[in-house]
């Protein structure tokens, strides 16, 4: 059959329109191949400015601990806690990162928002010296875990639990770090962790009130150090007066030199069941304040006096700074009830916040309690509390550019020796955010700008 001209055409037309279909398609094609690898390369993009920032937020910890390590070398000489006032520990510009030194609210607000500042190691329990009658006073801590421990950093190999079933044997030494309760008998992270899962001090919304009290409840990692130590010697090296030895006249010469009346003397050397030989510092200060001391004279020979020739006294819980789950623990551990516990306890916390300029020296929880106080009593009966701190935490979190490339670090300093020294370092970061939602709000608000 023979095609007539219009038909002709039509096919032309047609086929014309084919290539045209078919290479709209190719086009579509092509562009959406460009449009994939243009979005891969976004991706790409990020991942490389996430890196970037996260090397940022790295080098601006490594900076922040150097600046600690100046912080602590101008403040915390003589054993002095450094008072978040005194340097920056909030969003720190480094470059174009910036950190945050995460501490604890020294007056125990229940603040949904992280405290910013350094922690105070002195104000914990060690674990390798405090005695199972305290650990079992802390929260969420059963007497059976408080065995556990002692079991665990006993030095006569003679262990009362079956490790078997974990594979590993107890240590049998005293603890080398915190997270190494993680491996004794019975440890569960509510346990050790509490409420508090990325350790930041303060209930996020993201985790759980498991008694749905409002208020966070920490773990035991909250309460407990293996760092403490004290010096027992002047930061130049020369020596203390032990005023369970030394002479009259030595003391005498020490009133004498701090421009405190001699009138004490014959009560602070004399012998009997309420005076020398003295268990502990507290146990003078007792005598001064019976003596009619006042506290303001006893601070003018508290740096100078000891009561025995250790080296270093390790162990001692830092009134100025010890919580009262802390304060509570230890005071029940020397067999004092309760209800008197606590109270005492909260007693030293409302006189710290009333008196932040009184805390010297550690006549003043004499002040806050009286001498007639059973807590008084009882810490007179040992060496357990001091109002100097030598090792603080670092805990360092920081952000790139855009609050981009999140880190954080804990550092565990050391000033015993005058000069500061890093004793441990975490890597915290895959315990997620812990900076709190107003500097997330205020990253995400500054990232859009």
């Amino acid at each position: 059959m023979k095609l007539t001209n219009s038909q002709l055409r039509f096919d032309a037309r047609r086929e014309r329109a084919s290539v045209l279909i078919i290479v709209l398609w190719v086009c579509i094609g092509l562009v959406s191949i460009a449009l994939y690898f243009a979005n891969t390369m976004t991706y790409e993009l990020r991942a490389s400015d996430n890196r970037v920032s996260g090397i940022m937020a790295d080098q601006a910890i490594e900076g922040a601990a150097r600046y600690v390590s100046l912080v602590l070398l101008n403040y915390a000489t003589n054993g002095a806690m450094p008072d978040s006032s005194q340097f920056k520990c909030e969003a720190v510009p480094v470059g174009d990162a910036k950190f945050w030194l995460i501490g604890r609210d020294p007056n125990e607000g229940n603040s949904t928002e992280p405290y910013f500042g350094l922690v105070d190691e002195g104000g914990k329990l060690n674990l390798n010296n405090v005695s199972t009658n305290v650990f079992q006073f802390l929260p969420n801590i059963t007497s059976d875990f408080a065995d556990a421990i002692m079991d665990w950093r006993g030095t006569n190999g003679v262990v009362s639990l079956d490790y078997t079933s974990l594979g590993y044997a107890p240590k049998y030494a005293p603890f080398e770090t915190v997270d190494e309760l993680r491996l004794v008998y019975g440890a569960t992270v509510d346990m050790l962790a509490g409420e508090d899962l990325n350790r930041n001090g303060v209930l996020d919304t993201n985790e759980k009130d498991l008694n749905s009290n409002g208020e966070l409840d920490p773990g035991l990692f909250e309460y407990v150090t293996v760092y403490t130590r004290e010096p027992n010697f002047h930061a130049d090296g020369s020596s203390l007066t032990n005023v369970n030895t030394a002479s009259e006249s030595k003391i005498r010469s020490l009133l004498q030199g701090a421009g405190v009346s001699t009138s004490y003397v014959p009560r602070l050397i004399a012998t009997n069941a309420y005076a020398r030989p003295y268990k502990g510092i507290f146990g003078f200060v007792l005598r001064c304040k019976n003596s009619n001391m006042s506290s303001d004279d006893f601070a003018r020979i508290a740096n100078d006096v000891k009561t025995s020739t250790n080296t270093y006294f390790r162990g001692r819980v830092n009134v100025n700074t010890a919580c009262s789950d802390v304060l509570t623990a230890l005071f029940m551990g020397m067999n004092v009830d309760e209800q008197t516990a606590i109270s005492a306890a909260q007693t030293l916390i409302t006189y710290r916040q009333q008196n932040p300029n009184n805390l010297g020296s550690i006549a003043w929880v004499i002040d806050a309690l009286g001498t007639s106080s059973s807590v008084v009593t009882a810490l007179a009966g040992g060496d357990f509390v001091t109002t100097h701190s030598f090792q603080f935490t670092a805990d360092i979190a920081a952000v790139g550019p855009f609050g981009r490339g999140y880190r954080r670090v804990k550092f565990i300093f050391d000033m015993s020796d005058g000069s500061p020294k890093i004793l441990y370092r975490q890597d915290l970061s895959r315990l997620g955010w812990a900076l709190g939602e107003k500097a997330r709000q205020t990253l995400v608000a500054t990232d859009t700008q």
